[in-house]
């Protein structure tokens, strides 16, 4: 089962935060923009996005606990949201 979420990721401290928070979870991440897509887990493949739009996180497989990743991703959520 796929669950997407849209980030604001529009600072180097927000990818930073984002890939060590993502990195604790076992399992497949994407991170979309337009037709780009990069490994979530990758702060090279982010950081050659355009994060000046929210970008949709993708989980495509994991063994952990949906509410477990929603907790984490959380503070990368937009704010309007």
């Amino acid at each position: 089962m796929m669950k997407s979420y849209k980030l604001d990721l529009n600072s180097i401290e927000r990818v930073k935060g984002f890939v060590s928070a993502i990195s604790n979870f076992h399992g497949y991440f994407d991170l979309v923009s337009g037709r780009y897509v990069v490994d979530a887990k990758s702060i090279m493949g982010i950081f050659s996005m355009d994060l000046s739009e929210n970008v949709e996180l993708r989980v495509l497989e994991t063994n952990e606990e949906i509410d477990e990743i929603e907790q984490a991703i959380r503070p990368y959520l937009p704010q309007n949201s």
